[in-house]
């Protein structure tokens, strides 16, 4: 038999850019989830510090400053925000994934949108950087790598996650379900204006997240746990006074909602939009097997002789660092060669 068990997506509105406040946030969400029962718990995109969504409203050269807070509120994959997290799902005993906008080791203002799958032991299991930030994300994230494109295995499952527009991608889909992924977990904003609602033609994001989400659970036949942001009144208040113009866009543009998908693409357990707080869903992974008899796209319903996907999970990084190698040959002191020119003639004539 298959695990069985409780999945929380958590609906939840970050402490706007405060990445201490937001973590304690986090920890206290994780807390009331496994309270409930959840052994999986799922955060949105970017939850820590905030999701960048002033890229959307004005124009970059007016966005300066809040690009400078969000690179001073990112996180370090190792730094103590991320070892509070993994602290406290060792102490709770719970799998947790949760987006973060990570910050370089070596560069001030090089981020990255990244997910973190962390174990009930407290370990990072899975650090993924989205592979290319969509539309206006390109203002604040840069490309991530291949690295990520791995499956945390736990007792629970194996458990892949993909963010955002990436869900979008059938060759990083593919490349979860080539491994065996039984749990999928898409992370997204808590809206995503792409017009100004008076011409209408919004983008509405919960059809566009229902269709991505059903259509792969439905290929890959997996559980899916899909957990979006929520914009709350002090993020409301915090973007609207900077600039009240674009309160109509803000009121007016469709909120992302969490929910959960069956591997037949239907919708599952709870549901939430409009308020904060935390859908839950109980997921049987024995129900995955029943669909594969259909349609087994990594197993029999596919054409290796035909198709072939190679996918490179190298760990991208700026230079690549080599000592002297020449073998006997000791680095030259410069102090020495400085005394053999004052010994010699005047070399500089």
């Amino acid at each position: 038999m298959l695990p069985r068990f409780k999945a929380a997506a958590v609906h939840a509105a970050p402490v706007f850019l405060d990445r201490q406040a937001t973590t304690e946030k986090a920890v206290a969400i994780m807390r009331e989830a496994a309270k409930a029962g959840a052994e999986l718990i799922a955060f949105p995109e970017t939850y820590i510090p905030a999701f960048p969504v002033w890229a959307a409203l004005w124009a970059p050269i007016d966005n300066h400053d809040l690009f400078v807070r969000m690179a001073d509120q990112s996180v370090l994959a190792d730094g103590p925000e991320v070892a509070r997290l993994c602290a406290e799902a060792r102490a709770l005993g719970v799998t947790v994934s949760i987006g973060i906008s990570e910050r370089s080791q070596v560069s001030a203002g090089g981020l990255w949108n990244a997910n973190l799958l962390i174990g009930e032991e407290g370990d990072v299991l899975v650090h993924h950087r989205k592979l290319v930030p969509t539309f206006y994300e390109k203002l604040v994230w840069s490309s991530g790598d291949g690295a990520g494109l791995k499956l945390a295995e736990t007792r629970l499952g194996r458990i892949g996650c993909l963010i955002c527009g990436e869900n979008t991608n059938p060759l990083a889909r593919f490349s979860l379900m080539a491994q065996g992924e039984q749990v999928h977990v898409s992370s997204w904003p808590p809206m995503w204006p792409t017009r100004r609602p008076a011409g209408g033609g919004n983008f509405n994001n919960v059809a566009a997240n229902r269709i991505r989400a059903s259509a792969h659970c439905f290929e890959a036949k997996v559980f899916g746990i899909v957990t979006a942001g929520y914009m709350d009144a002090a993020m409301r208040a915090y973007l609207i006074d900077r600039d009240s113009d674009i309160a109509d866009v803000i009121d007016r543009t469709p909120r992302a909602a969490s929910f959960f998908v069956d591997p037949t693409g239907e919708m599952m357990g709870d549901a939430l939009q409009d308020d904060e707080g935390i859908a839950y869903a109980e997921i049987d992974l024995n129900r995955c097997v029943e669909p594969k008899q259909f349609h087994d796209v990594v197993g029999y319903y596919n054409r290796f002789d035909i198709f072939d996907l190679s996918v490179d999970r190298t760990r991208l990084t700026p230079a690549t660092f080599r000592e002297d190698a020449r073998a006997g040959v000791p680095a030259e002191p410069r102090a020495s060669r400085v005394a053999e020119i004052s010994a010699g003639e005047d070399t500089f004539g």
